[in-house]
């Protein structure tokens, strides 16, 4: 017997053979490009952790923690098929865990792992598509103030918000809806596939459920948790490696250094503080709305 195999025998030491690997990237908040104020789930942003996961070799999964309401589906489309061109080329399972949430854009990112597991609480669904704004033309109207709007195209501006309403418009819109929807619906089918025993029209309504009925119509494959799922499936002695985004020292330093894309707010520059504070509140009101329309 050679001496490796004595060592590794010993219950102590850093010969001992360490347990098996599984990668574990999270994927939280809403999708689509990030701001000063928000880090928004996109391929740009993603991709390098992607690949930072992907790449340790004898690794025996990669995991995925989703807690997303959606957002873009151009990004979800974009991340998932990155996770299914990673693993189709490292010949890796692709598991995802769902937190709070996995809906519409969240659930697109689900997915496109190879098993979905989730809370019993967890939000999971809302395939469809939606759109939203507000219709502002009688309160300009009653406060006296005109709107000019020049075009060149008679549909360049067919949903503006200070005119009346348009039919072409809205029928444009529910077009573009159906087709992005009937992307999201080809997903689902091609990934979940005979795991799918609820009705179409049920599952394709936009409508969202809890962890077990999820299980029930076949959106997810069992009710768990990272840690329990992954010993149950590799062993007790399983290491999750959890794949962080780096950040740099300036980029800790806060409002001063900027983030991401801001710029720098040194002292004496109280418009671009200003700036900043409108650009927050709108973000973390856009943030608030995507959350809510899963009542969490």
């Amino acid at each position: 017997m050679s001496l490796q195999s004595l060592l590794a025998k010993l219950p102590f030491g850093p010969w001992r053979k360490a347990g098996p690997l599984v990668s574990v990237v999270r994927l939280s908040g809403v999708i689509g490009q990030g701001g000063p104020f928000r880090s928004g789930l996109s391929l740009a942003g993603v991709a390098p952790l992607l690949e930072r996961a992907f790449a340790p070799k004898d690794q025996k999964a990669v995991a995925l923690i989703v807690n997303s309401p959606g957002g873009s589906p151009v990004q979800s489309a974009l991340i998932a098929k990155r996770i299914r061109d990673l693993a189709e080329e490292k010949k890796l399972p692709v598991f995802a865990f769902c937190e709070d949430a996995a809906a519409s854009g969240g659930y697109w990112l689900a997915c496109a792992a190879d098993e979905i597991w989730a809370d019993e609480s967890s939000i999971v669904g809302s395939i469809g598509v939606v759109s939203s704004g507000f219709g502002l033309h009688a309160l300009i109207e009653r406060h006296g103030i005109e709107r000019r709007l020049y075009t060149a195209g008679d549909k360049k501006v067919l949903l503006d918000p200070f005119s009346p309403e348009r039919e072409d418009g809205v029928a444009h819109l529910k077009a573009l809806q159906a087709d992005v929807h009937e992307a999201f619906k080809a997903m689902v089918r091609t990934r979940r596939g005979s795991r799918l025993t609820g009705s179409e029209e049920e599952l394709f309504s936009g409508a969202f459920w809890a962890g077990r009925k999820a299980l029930a119509l076949g959106l997810i494959d069992g009710l768990g948790d990272i840690r329990s799922v992954m010993r149950g499936r590799f062993g007790e002695k399983v290491r999750l490696r959890v794949v962080q985004q780096e950040r740099g020292m300036l980029r800790r330093l806060g409002l001063r250094t900027g983030y991401g894309n801001a710029p720098a707010m040194e002292a004496g520059a109280p418009e671009a503080f200003a700036d900043a504070l409108v650009a927050a509140a709108r973000t973390s009101l856009d943030d608030w709305a995507a959350w809510a329309k899963l009542g969490l």
